[in-house]
């Protein structure tokens, strides 16, 4: 546990669908930190961990004044590892058994997701399943179906693994979870029955405020994932952010910190 200012840090692990995962919850120390606002719930991605969020939380609830939490999922950071393959419904656990748990455990009954590429399409899930946990939701660069640009995207991403410093980038956030947790990812998207992979029809369940995030420049997905997602849920709220990649928060973080503000603002 550590306090920096008006904010506390804490550090600790919990089980969740039969695994130890490491979470960090980030408080106010304030007086109105407890005033009834929703707990901010940041998802990573793909190959992502609580340090590869760096600043950003901090920085949203500087400007929206909740409380957040993130997690190491299963095989990430420092997390249990990987101790078996992974099934092609891995997005589906994470959202139908790991998360539901790791909110119980903690006592969150009114959040507001902040997911970003898988961590987007486990919101995405959540909240069509568990609507009255969840106020809104933020979806950042989600898959809802495969396509072969994702696919071009990760074989691109192996190859720049293998004859790059990428994985030594890697292991400074996964240590010795890093080959384990590469390989699963690019083995489950690769594998040709993954191509099957479809989320659209929890979307019309999804009856909470959406804004959807996406860069135009995403190496790992086309428009049509956003059209997509707007096109199933009443009401939600679409940007496409213009020399953009795949990481909106980090490489237009101005827009989308105060697009996100504005979203969460208007929630409370």
């Amino acid at each position: 546990m550590s306090t920096k200012g008006s904010l506390l840090t804490e550090d600790f692990f919990v089980r969740a669908a039969g695994h130890r995962l490491r979470v960090r919850k980030l408080s106010r120390t304030e007086s109105h930190s407890q005033d009834g606002r929703p707990t901010l719930v940041f998802l990573h991605e793909g190959l992502g961990s609580i340090e590869m969020w760096h600043d950003f939380p901090v920085a949203v609830m500087g400007t929206t004044g909740c409380d957040a939490l993130i997690y190491d999922r299963w095989g990430h950071g420092q997390s249990d590892p990987l101790d078996e393959k992974r099934t092609l419904r891995y997005v589906h656990d994470e959202a139908l058994s790991s998360l539901p748990e790791v909110l119980r455990e903690l006592k969150v009954d009114d959040a507001i997701l902040i997911g970003h590429s898988d961590g987007g399409s486990i919101a995405l899930i959540f909240a069509a399943e568990f609507p009255n946990l969840v106020r809104g939701l933020i979806s950042e660069a989600a898959h809802v179906f495969v396509e072969e640009t994702t696919l071009d995207g990760i074989r691109e991403a192996v190859e720049i693994y293998q004859t790059t410093d990428l994985k030594e980038k890697l292991a400074r956030y996964h240590g010795d979870n890093t080959e384990k947790i590469f390989r699963a990812w690019y083995d489950t998207w690769l594998t040709p029955e993954f191509k099957q992979w479809n989320i659209e029809d929890c979307l019309p369940k999804i009856n909470c405020p959406l804004l959807v995030i996406q860069g135009e420049d995403d190496q790992y997905a086309t428009e049509a994932q956003v059209e997509a997602i707007a096109r199933q849920v009443a009401g939600s709220r679409s940007i496409l952010i213009p020399n953009c990649a795949h990481t909106p928060h980090k490489e237009a973080r101005d827009r989308v910190l105060k697009e996100m503000t504005e979203f969460i603002l208007g929630l409370l």
